[in-house]
């Protein structure tokens, strides 16, 4: 063993830009599939532990207590379908005032509920303690982190009762309730409803939870069901934005594999064939077959064991960035997805380097049935008969000789050219891949800012220590508009309301001065314009199960109006409608707008603009809008990232195979240049011979990477691009990508070529 170790540590020195290639290759496979294998863990396995833990339920349902009593609901909980259930638990919703705990106002569902274990839903305190006396209450902490501890002891205003004193933070994988009190305290909160929790034998698809809970309650009486909520729709909302990020992710790391596997097999092969001697003088030094192979696998695997660690730690160091922009802005609850789980480090750092030694065990074997005679005889002579005939045809025609004998090189060793062109081929689509995704990601940041003008956001709601502005909502947007350099204004309400039939709440945005410039595109339908009119992102219709022409009613502190989906946007947030003006002054009137929305003419200062906007009031403060966003800048810097990886492996693998073709073809070259070929005629002739390759690659790579382009923007489901964001290719995109394929080509055998070229005579027929 030791022998063999010895004979493959030399190896590895002497060919040290092929080891160099292959832990390259490696490095960034192993990457890109940590990232890709550690998101898709992230988008499911802490969900699913987390509420496995809290028991959480698998649906919330909600029902009319003039119709149910709360026996008739007790006896649900030994329906046949039913594991467990808790309740009834009494339910009220409280009018929350603007600025509570950070809240835009709204609609508050109270639950009571005397602690918070139980065989559902067990709710974790995060702060404080649980509610056991009148006037206390538990709030649900719907942000990231921990909730302070001076928040404990915050009032909130009753309207008709007492106020309630926060005792207490609170989490619910459920999302049962926004906030829990003792059953004695939500007698005094005029409750309507009551409140089930059900987890069923049959659980893992909507069919299976509808039929449970048809089973649970087909002994109550009709209509007594007023809503429900199922936790595979949390599970959705949870992994939205990180399910959005995996099939682009994902495509990365499938061309990193494919390139991995191409490249290896290349090199190893070429290893094999240009090694003959090497292979014979091994076995008449006394090496078994079996040693021999062990020497050529041993000599891969060192590169893909470094490879393997280094990309491990790279993917690692790179998922806290992509996991913390793919969560963000989602109640993660008890959830922790800052971390890749074990397994997935496990896989790389031993699938990676096993899929290196599968590719090579092939061209492997061929060293295995190489006789030692034939090989030290066969010396460093490649076989080109096939070569050579092309190249005679090729001479009948008026090309320049050192292009038809370049031309002509590929079919001497037709394997290794094809697994060339693969590399190729994947290097373009990836670039093919990337510049559509920057394109339409770009598309998407730029909607809405046709005229060129800035943005900036002007503040009217109450912060910290800043009051209330002294002017009017009326005042205010007159003075807006009287300051130079406005070209629109748009005003901003926002609310939390119920939407009737659905356990979750909403956060609306209510427009005034809509303007479909300064807001997400509508894809289908139209935007919001009248009273009743209500338009909202992929994620959200998708969801609460809405289409185009849906009705629903938002509730706001006991007012309702009935709605209808009008619009869908290009985007959104998963827990956010769009609505007018007019639906706000039915449902809260007298509200005031949080914020206004002011475009500038092109070419308006910003800066000086939010200056002059802030000193009109001191309620008022300003920030000026950014022309980017943290999913744009986040795929394109990916895909650039990995774009200029892939490209660079792709050209490494065509350094590799000119590289070995130029030392096979030692003596052709030493005799080409004995008889007159100059320098730049054996570069000319050696980069031809790719140059083709990659014309061929740039015509095959182009259609790949847009059909990858298009599977990757039709499936991204938080964002319904519009068809001319996806429809991103042009003519000269396209001679771009099909060049690109030749500076693939180009860019790995100029070096090997200027190397042949500077080689003497003399020293190449010294060798022989």
């Amino acid at each position: 063993m030791s022998a063999v170790w010895r004979a493959s540590r030399a190896a590895v020195k002497r060919r040290r830009v092929q080891t160099f290639v292959i832990g390259l290759v490696v490095l960034c496979s192993t990457t890109t599939v940590l990232l890709s294998l550690g998101l898709l863990a992230a988008a499911s396995g802490p969900f699913d532990k987390a509420y496995a833990a809290q028991r959480g339920a698998h649906v919330v349902a909600s029902f009319d207590t003039a119709k149910v009593t709360e026996a008739q609901l007790a006896r649900t909980v030994g329906r046949p379908g039913v594991e467990a259930a808790a309740g009834p638990f009494g339910q009220a919703v409280v009018a929350m005032p603007r600025g509570w705990l950070g809240s835009p106002g709204g609609s508050l569902a109270v639950v009571g509920r005397a602690d918070p274990a139980g065989p559902v839903d067990r709710i974790e305190i995060l702060r404080g303690r649980w509610a056991t006396a009148p006037g206390e209450i538990v709030v649900n902490w719907a942000f990231d982190g921990s909730p302070d501890a001076e928040l404990l002891g915050t009032k909130l205003p009753v309207p008709g009762a007492p106020p309630l004193t926060v005792v207490g933070f609170a989490t619910s994988m459920s999302k049962s309730a926004g906030a829990w009190v003792t059953p004695g305290q939500l007698s005094a909160l005029h409750p309507t409803s009551s409140q089930m929790l059900y987890r069923f034998t049959d659980s893992s698809t909507e069919a299976q939870l509808s039929a449970g809970l048809t089973e649970a309650t087909a002994e109550l009486p009709r209509d007594s069901l007023t809503n429900t909520q199922n936790y595979l729709t949390l599970k959705q909302a949870f992994s939205a934005l990180a399910n959005a990020y995996l099939p682009f992710i994902s495509v990365f790391g499938v061309l990193g594999l494919l390139v991995s596997a191409l490249i290896v097999g290349n090199v190893v092969s070429g290893a094999v064939v240009s090694g003959y001697r090497h292979i014979g003088v091994l076995k008449a030094l006394g090496f078994t077959p079996n040693q021999v192979v062990a020497v050529y696998l041993t000599m891969m695997s060192v590169p893909a064991v470094v490879g393997g660690v280094l990309g491990t730690l790279l993917g690692k160091a790179l998922a806290g960035p992509i996991l913390e922009v793919s969560f963000a802005g989602i109640e993660t609850g008890r959830a922790s997805v800052g971390t890749i789980p074990a397994w997935v480090y496990v896989v790389c750092l031993l699938g990676m380097p096993a899929l290196v030694l599968l590719a090579a065990l092939v061209p492997a074997l061929r060293a295995h049935r190489l006789p030692a005679a034939r090989a030290i005889s066969a010396g460093d002579a490649p076989r080109t008969g096939r070569g050579l005939r092309i190249q005679r045809v090729l001479g009948f025609t008026e090309l320049p000789r050192p292009v038809s004998l370049g031309l002509g090189q590929p079919f001497a060793r037709p394997g290794r050219t094809l697994l060339t062109m693969a590399a190729i081929v994947l290097g373009v689509t990836t670039v093919t891949l990337s510049t559509g995704m920057t394109s339409t990601m770009l598309a998407l940041g730029q909607a809405g800012r046709a005229d060129g003008g800035a943005q900036v956001l002007v503040h009217a709601d109450e912060q910290g220590d800043r009051p209330l502005p002294r002017l009017g909502d009326a005042q205010i947007e007159e003075r807006l508009r009287s300051l130079p350099g406005t070209a629109r204004v748009r005003a901003r309400g926002l609310a939390e309301v119920s939407l009737v039939g659905q356990t979750q709440p909403a956060f609306a945005n209510f427009y005034r001065g809509n303007d479909s410039s300064d807001a997400y595109e509508i894809v289908e339908g139209h935007q919001p314009g009248a009273v009743g009119e209500i338009a909202a992102g992929p994620s959200f219709l998708t969801q609460r199960g809405l289409r185009i022409g849906d009705r629903v009613t938002l509730e706001l502190n006991g007012r309702q109006v009935p709605t209808t989906v009008v619009g869908k946007l290009t985007a959104g947030s998963a827990r956010a409608l769009d609505a007018t003006w007019e639906t706000l002054e039915q449902l809260a009137p007298g509200s005031r707008p949080i914020e206004y929305w002011v475009r500038l003419t092109p070419g308006t200062d910003p800066d000086a603009y939010a200056a002059a906007a802030e000193a009109a009031d001191p309620g008022l403060s300003t920030s000026v809008g950014s022309s980017a966003n943290a999913a744009t800048v986040t795929v394109v810097t990916f895909s650039t990232v990995f774009t200029v990886l892939l490209t660079l492996v792709a050209s490494l693998g065509v350094f590799n195979t000119v590289l070995l073709n130029t030392r096979e073809r030692r003596r052709d070259l030493g005799m080409l240049k004995s008889i007159g070929m100059t320098p730049r005629q054996v570069v000319a002739m050696t980069v031809t011979s790719v140059a083709g390759l990659g014309l061929v690659g740039g015509l095959l790579g182009i259609p790949l990477g847009m059909l990858a382009h298009r599977l990757v923007v039709d499936n991204v489901g938080i964002v319904a691009f519009p068809e001319y964001m996806k429809d991103v290719w042009h003519a000269p995109q396209l001679a771009a990508m099909l060049l690109a394929g030749m500076a693939i080509a180009v860019l790995g055998a100029l070096p090997p070529a200027r190397s042949a070229a500077r080689m003497t005579i003399a020293s190449v027929l010294h060798t022989e």
